[in-house]
Order: C-alpha cells, then sequence, then structure tokens
C-alpha cells in the first residue's frame, strides 16, 4: 500500500506549563484511507504521548472530535488526510470553547446552554399505557434535528458565539426547535419563553454558517427562523 509523509502542525497548550500556545510539528506516513483521528492517534502512540485530544466511537457518531483542521471544523473520525491539500495538515482546538489541553476544550458552558432550553419532551396529556404514536407526516418537521450529536461544530464557527458568551448557541436552538415542532409535545409557550431574547433566536445573525458545516446536516438557522415565526404576536 502507498505512503505519502505528511507533516501536522499541531496547536499545543498545556496550562501547567503557564507558556503561551505554540505549533508542534511531526511527520508520519499516511497510506491511503487514515484519517486525521487515527494519525493523531499514531502520533501520540508513537511520537509524542502527552498529546491530547477527545475521541470516542471513531464512527462520526459521538461527535467528540470535532476540531479546526486546515481552518475547517470537521470531525477528525472522518476526514480523509489524503482529501487535504497541502503537504501540512494544520489542526487547532474547535473555536469559541475554553480550550483545557491541546485539542480539548471545555463543553461545560455547551451542554449547560442545551440544558436550558429543556430538550425532552413535556406532553399535556397523563402518560399512555403504551407509547406516544406520532404519524409520519407529523413527525417530518421535528426529525431531522434529532440528528445532531452534540458535536459543538456549529458552535465552533458561529459569530454571534464568538462574541457572546451569553447566546444559547445554534446546537442548542436547533435542539429547542425538535421539541417545539414534535406534535407530542405540549409546552409550546413555555418553550417560546426560553428563547424570545437576544441570547436566544432573536441574537442569530442567520449567516448560515451552523448549517453549512453539520456534519449531521442539520439546519439550526431553519430552525431559529421557525421559532422566531412562532413568537411574533
Amino acid at each position: 500500500m502507498a505512503k505519502t509523509a505528511r507533516t501536522f502542525r499541531i496547536r499545543r497548550y498545556d496550562p501547567a506549563e503557564d507558556a503561551a500556545p505554540s505549533y508542534r510539528e511531526y511527520v508520519i506516513d499516511v497510506p491511503e484511507g487514515m484519517t486525521v483521528l487515527e494519525a493523531l492517534i499514531r502520533i501520540q502512540a508513537e511520537q509524542d504521548g502527552t498529546l491530547a485530544f477527545r475521541y470516542a466511537c471513531r464512527g462520526a457518531v459521538c461527535g467528540s472530535c470535532a476540531m479546526a483542521i486546515d481552518g475547517v471544523v470537521r470531525l477528525a473520525c472522518r476526514t480523509q488526510v489524503r482529501g487535504l491539500e497541502g503537504e501540512t495538515v494544520t489542526v487547532d482546538p474547535l473555536p469559541n470553547l475554553e480550550v483545557v489541553k491541546d485539542l480539548v476544550v471545555d463543553m461545560d458552558s455547551f451542554f449547560e446552554k442545551d440544558f436550558a432550553v429543556e430538550p425532552w419532551l413535556q406532553p399535556a396529556e397523563p402518560a399512555p399505557e403504551r407509547e406516544r404514536p406520532v404519524s409520519p407526516d407529523d413527525w417530518t418537521e421535528a426529525e431531522p434535528y434529532t440528528n445532531c450529536i452534540l458535536c459543538a461544530s456549529c458552535h465552533g464557527v458561529c459569530p454571534v458565539a464568538a462574541r457572546d458568551p451569553e447566546y444559547l448557541g445554534p446546537a442548542a436552538l436547533a435542539k429547542h426547535y425538535r421539541f417545539l415542532a414534535d406534535a407530542r409535545d405540549g409546552a409550546g409557550e413555555k418553550r417560546l419563553k426560553l428563547v424570545d431574547s437576544e441570547a436566544g433566536v432573536w441574537g442569530c445573525d442567520v449567516v448560515w454558517s451552523c448549517s453549512k458545516i453539520c456534519p449531521k446536516g442539520v439546519r439550526p438557522t431553519k430552525g431559529i427562523l421557525a421559532t422566531r415565526e412562532r413568537v411574533k404576536p
């Protein structure tokens, strides 16, 4: 199998060292089919055991390995090294979140925003003996938003999240709309009050960056605009 040497320029930062972030370079052979995540694992195993990054499923399901690769936010597990241009691959942590170490970011604030929109079903009727059925037609609007894997890629490219730490962000607002559009949910008015603010749906710049970057095809901006229509008096 043919191999090609590539240089990985990785942003390093360790708060315990009391030093500014810097880049370090590593050269490895890249066989056909190698992903950026696999390259990072190899670098960690063979060249630098101190390199820190986050991953879990390796199959674009958990969302753990979102990071900036050559300036574009992507999932490292589904990004082919051979598909990237140039001989040097630059890897940075996900933007708009505090860096814990190297490529690991603090997700606490992101998940707090997600929790703030009450992302659980709140039916108006008492619980039935069995399930709450929903027809395919009634599920059409909400279904695309269930694909979110909470990778925070959309948060990383959001210009509002970059300047306003109070902004709920596209992932949380998409999750909000997933339940607002669910025909089984009965908390519509209550839900609208949660996001009727500049920190909510009115803070969005409507530049669609979040929708373009989502690895699962979720379109937060569409949900935000639909929510705005529901909020209008």
